[in-house]
């Protein structure tokens, strides 16, 4: 059976190769710097793939959930993470979880093939309780000016996945939240063959606030804005007034025992 990997940037075969971890290890050293991950915080990754992502939080002393809308992927990360970490089938645009729920949000590549990429953020935002980490393919590198380059960078994806732009991704959500702090940057400037003689080369660039790296990554914070049911609110953050409405009530418990029934 072949699975078709949507959301994680590199398959798990590529990863095998030395070219696919030194590629997925420049996009670890940013996603870290970005979110920066503390023990103890809980972090969601949605489209979590095959949980490539959720480990690296995990092995940063974090609690790690994901959600997919593949039960192929969870099955693999299952197999990768054990039976205490939480997986859970679903869609990004409805995430079946509490305001605030989480410490750190990760949309990793989920935005480039969701058909209401905003509404895919609205829900990260509102389940977050401190930080959102976007990463996406950048249509400012190399990479993003041609699709069929895309291969060229380690990214071996069909022709529908869609590039954003900084400014695009910095409007959206803006859409969401008012002046957002955001902190961004970018890894992976050079096709896969130039590694292939200068494998440090990439290295000799900041990531920080550098717009032509084929994977990009942005974080900005968020605050708590209101917990449903038994929690009252503590701090509130400033949404636009068409944005705020009133979200479901996901509590866990009850997702649980409804699971279990």
């Amino acid at each position: 059976m072949v699975i078709v990997q949507k959301a994680p940037i590199l398959s798990d075969q590529r990863l095998e190769t030395v070219l696919g971890r030194y590629i997925f290890a420049r996009q670890k050293e940013l996603i870290l710097d970005l979110a920066a991950p503390h023990a103890g915080e809980r972090i969601l990754g949605v489209d979590c793939g095959t949980g490539n992502y959720l480990k690296l939080f995990r092995e940063k002393g974090c609690t790690v959930t994901g959600i997919d809308s593949s039960a192929e992927m969870l099955k693999i990360a299952r197999n990768k993470l054990g039976d205490s970490t939480e997986l859970i089938l679903g869609k990004a645009f409805d995430l079946p979880f509490s305001d605030n729920e989480f410490d750190i949000v990760t949309l990793i590549t989920s935005m480039g093939f969701c058909c209401n990429p905003q509404k895919v953020l609205a829900e990260a935002i509102r389940v977050c309780r401190d930080r959102v980490f976007i990463g996406f393919l950048n249509n400012y590198s190399l990479a993003g000016s041609q699709q069929g380059l895309k291969e060229l960078f380690g990214f071996p994806y069909s022709s529908d996945i869609r590039f954003f732009g900084h400014d695009e991704i910095k409007s959206m959500v803006a859409g969401v939240i008012s002046s957002p702090c955001v902190s961004w940057g970018s890894v992976i400037y050079f096709p896969s063959v130039v590694y292939d003689y200068f494998s440090k080369l990439d290295e000799l660039f900041p990531f920080r606030k550098n717009p032509f790296g084929a994977f990009a990554g942005f974080m900005f914070p968020v605050k708590y804005t209101y917990r449903t049911v038994q929690n009252p609110a503590i701090e509130s953050y400033e949404l636009k007034a068409e944005s705020h409405r009133i979200a479901p009530e996901a509590i866990r418990g009850i997702l649980k025992e409804a699971k279990n029934d």
